[in-house]
């Protein structure tokens, strides 16, 4: 896979910490979470927690990271030899077209981190390299596709941005209205699209 960022090396700790933080978030939110409610799901006190981060927004970015990393590697060890393949299932991990009650929590929970992004420099800095790494996942599956004469001749970089602005976009509106069915159009159109940009006529 291409992404512009290395992914980071997690030690066990720091892997206890992201797992009690991805629990908290998703049974808090946002607004409501505290270190205290992190250090119970982690079932320590809160010293463990800031031994290894100085501030509920620095762990919180570390958070993200570890995130998207896990993402990555979802997508290296679950993507095979088909391009076409491959670039459905990233749409799916991303946008899922019915997604379950922890999903939608954790689109929740995405979507109120990255509303702090507007005043947050912290947060807006871990967003923008976040996107640039899932920019460079898609276009490097679309440069394959190309390379290996499945895809047609295009400009990645502008396929792969069109991509992440549908799902960045339908995530949202799932996320903060009451649309329900919207989404799931979105999907569908996005499908469209992909195929027609990217599908070799014969």
């Amino acid at each position: 896979m291409t992404t512009d960022s290395p992914e980071t090396t997690w030690s066990t700790a720091e892997e206890e910490i992201m797992e009690a933080t991805y629990r908290a978030l998703l049974e808090h939110g946002y607004a409501d979470l505290s270190l205290s409610r992190i250090a119970n799901e982690l079932d320590k006190s809160k010293a463990a927690i800031y031994y290894h981060y100085d501030t509920k927004d620095d762990l919180l970015a570390a958070f993200l990271e570890f995130a998207v990393d896990r993402f990555e590697e979802t997508v290296d060890t679950e993507t095979g030899d088909e391009p076409s393949e491959d670039l459905e299932h990233v749409t799916e991990k991303l946008l899922p077209l019915q997604p379950d009650a922890e999903q939608r929590q954790l689109q929740a929970v995405l979507v109120g981190l990255r509303s702090q992004a507007v005043t947050n420099e912290v947060f807006r800095e871990q967003f923008t390299q976040i996107d640039e790494r899932l920019a460079a996942t898609i276009r490097g599956i679309i440069e394959r596709g190309i390379d290996e004469g499945a895809f047609r001749d295009v400009d990645p970089s502008r396929v792969a941005e069109h991509i992440l602005a549908t799902v960045n976009g339908a995530m949202y509106g799932r996320t903060t209205t009451d649309r329900k069915s919207a989404a799931a159009a979105a999907r569908v159109s996005l499908a469209s699209y992909i195929d027609s940009e990217l599908r070799r006529r014969s």
